[in-house]
């Protein structure tokens, strides 16, 4: 399927649907699966992050306007601003690839063939059907195929993800192509576990949910390497 027919075509409760068909309250709390890519326009970095940051606040300060909010109020005077900036600079930093983490391999000078578990990595996420934040714990593995990463590389890969607007499952799937064509091996398992405000906040208020998505390649497709990983994400730490 091309590239443009995965973004108008989505599997919707395991039907395929045009979703140009669709209202957003049909579409609902649905899981849209659309593309392994955030959607992007292909103009999203002709403004310079200075000229987003006052579009977003000028746009933010008619939302709180709207909502009934008086702007004047000390506390409230400079929320469009904050949010602008927090929008641009932190929680949607992940949209920009300049941000992207520069990755750096060394050889695997001590010949260590077994898997590496990068395990409770925490992040912040935000859900891109309602804007509000997912958090939770990455779990990462890979077996060497002959060069190694740095440990802060792995957790910087999990954070660069997490800073878009993301469905979980995309956001699985991105960290573990990531580190496959980083690494140049199949060998990745990627497992997060998460709460979703979505759910726990509004809409059902589900406050007990959890959602786990799991990405498992090469090596990891045998039951004996998947099952010796689950058993070190699942083991308990003394510090």
């Amino acid at each position: 399927m091309k590239q443009k027919e995965i973004l108008l075509n989505s599997l919707v409760n395991g039907k395929r649907i045009a979703l140009s068909d669709m209202t957003a309250e049909e579409i609902g709390d649905n899981h849209i699966s659309t593309s392994i890519e955030t959607p992007m326009r292909k103009d999203a970095f002709l403004l310079s992050d200075a000229e987003k940051m006052t579009k977003i606040e000028s746009h933010f300060r008619e939302i709180m306007e709207t909502l009934g909010l008086d702007l004047r109020d000390d506390s409230l005077k400079g929320t469009p601003e904050r949010v602008a900036k927090m929008y641009v600079k932190e929680i949607f930093s992940g949209l920009d690839p300049a941000n992207k983490p520069k990755v750096a391999l060394f050889e695997n000078r001590y010949q260590y063939d077994q898997m590496l578990v990068e395990k409770d990595i925490t992040f912040y996420s935000n859900c891109e059907h309602h804007f509000v934040p997912i958090f939770g714990k990455a779990h990462l593995a890979y077996i060497s195929n002959g060069k190694v990463i740095g440990l802060s590389k792995l957790n910087r890969i999990v954070q660069y993800f997490a800073k878009r607007p993301q469905v979980q499952e995309r956001f699985t799937m991105q960290i573990a192509r990531e580190l496959q064509d980083v690494l140049k091996t199949e060998d990745v398992a990627v497992i997060i576990d998460a709460k979703h405000l979505c759910v726990s906040s509004r809409g059902v208020q589900d406050n007990n949910a959890a959602t786990i998505t799991s990405f498992y390649g090469g090596k990891f497709l045998e039951e004996s390497t998947r099952q010796e990983f689950l058993r070190y994400v699942e083991m308990k730490t003394s510090y």
